[in-house]
């Protein structure tokens, strides 16, 4: 709360707390150091730290042009001086520096990610334990806007509803909503990826857009796991988009990410185009067995054991069951009290269901529980920092 008072009304006082503790030298590579200052002839008449600052704090106050940037440090002396700036460079300079280091600024984050992971499990170990993705665009700035070149871009290009020319990406952050990683879904990555397979559209753009997100998962939750092999996060939330048999086994189970990395849970909705089906007992749309006389009964969680094998299993009881307390053994049993009993056990009816053989029915989770609602709101952090890359660091408007 200290550091928002400072920004929205002392602004020197907040770059003070910048300069005091952020080391912007930590998150430089020696490699970007060593491209910045090879040898071309001519000294560099501004520092490598003065760049980075003057892009950082663009984003940090929105400022949403390069001109606009320079011209704030042309008439503040103080903003100059913490910058690292002797003299206000060109517009020229900047676009030059983000066009010839583009890959090492990608270093710079991919070291930012890796600093600030200690800090987001000392903040809230469950939330940073948790990986929640997203895909969006970033509309173009388009030159021509005749109709021959609008329907050969709309063959392509389909975001979130509507027909747009867009930067397509892909966002992975934690369930403190601090971004770990973006994925451009550019013609870099496709090559990159050469079993992500482009099938042809059908008449349904909503369908089209989640199965292409569906395939772009697994390779961009590759990328960032390879950039950061000791981030092992076991918790994943998703959109409906993701709910199919095979994505729930690559994302659960095997070596699909390498060194036996994989989640425990996944909350991933059900696709409403698809149910459930289990033909051993009845079940309703999260999954949760059901009274074989009523099926508006669910049948109650009793918890989750593991066996001896290692394996997992859910124990849910009849709905009509009570624990009845013993006196004289000083013991409570289970005693069923429904009037029509489907079972002889004077327990009830029990249903044993081993989530491994159904891992979209029960992914490491069960649907529909205080549980499960708690956690999937924890999703909405990854659409804020969708907006807040868009518009609060102004990349949606951008002309380049």
């Amino acid at each position: 709360s200290d550091c928002q008072e400072k920004f929205e009304n002392d602004k020197p006082a907040f770059l003070s707390l910048l300069e005091t503790y952020i080391d912007i030298n930590e998150f430089i590579p020696i490699s970007f150091r060593n491209h910045f200052y090879a040898s071309t002839g001519r000294t560099r008449k501004y520092p490598l730290q003065a760049f980075l600052w003057a892009l950082i704090i663009q984003r940090i106050f929105s400022i949403p042009t390069d001109q606009l940037l320079l011209t704030f440090l042309a008439y503040s002396k103080s903003l100059r001086e913490f910058c690292g700036f002797t003299k206000v460079p060109d517009a020229s300079k900047i676009t030059r520096f983000k066009q010839d280091f583009l890959d090492d600024l990608q270093l710079v984050f991919d070291n930012l990610v890796d600093v600030t992971e200690p800090i987001c499990q000392a903040i809230d170990f469950a939330k940073a334990d948790m990986t929640i993705f997203d895909s969006s665009g970033i509309e173009a700035f388009v030159t021509e806007n005749n109709p021959k070149y609008a329907n050969r871009i709309i063959k392509q290009l389909y975001i979130n509803g509507h027909f747009c020319y867009v930067f397509k990406f892909g966002i992975v952050t934690n369930g403190l909503g601090i971004i770990r990683h973006i994925s451009f879904y550019n013609k870099n990555f496709m090559a990159s990826h050469p079993d992500i397979v482009v099938e042809k559209k059908s008449d349904s753009p909503d369908e089209d857009k989640c199965v292409h997100d569906s395939k772009l998962l697994i390779p961009t939750l590759k990328d960032f796991f390879s950039k950061h092999p000791l981030i092992n996060p076991k918790t994943f939330l998703g959109d409906a988009a993701f709910d199919t048999a095979q994505l729930y086994k690559s994302l659960l189970t095997g070596d699909t990410f390498g060194n036996d990395k994989h989640f425990s849970k996944a909350y991933i909705p059900l696709n409403a185009r698809s149910g459930l089906e289990n033909l051993d007992y009845s079940i309703n749309e999260d999954g949760i067995p059901c009274c074989p006389h009523d099926p508006s009964l669910q049948m109650k969680y009793e918890g989750t054991s593991k066996l001896r094998s290692g394996v997992t299993r859910y124990k849910f009881v009849c709905p009509k069951m009570k624990w009845i307390y013993d006196k004289s053994t000083q013991k409570a049993h289970r005693h069923c009290f429904c009037d029509n009993p489907c079972t002889s056990s004077k327990c009830g009816r029990m249903v044993y269901i081993y989530p491994e053989k159904n891992l979209r029915a029960y992914p490491g989770t069960i649907r529909g529980t205080e549980e499960w609602d708690d956690t999937y709101k924890i999703r909405t952090v990854v659409e804020r920092d969708i907006n807040h890359i868009k518009d609060n660091l102004c990349l949606a408007e951008r002309l380049r």
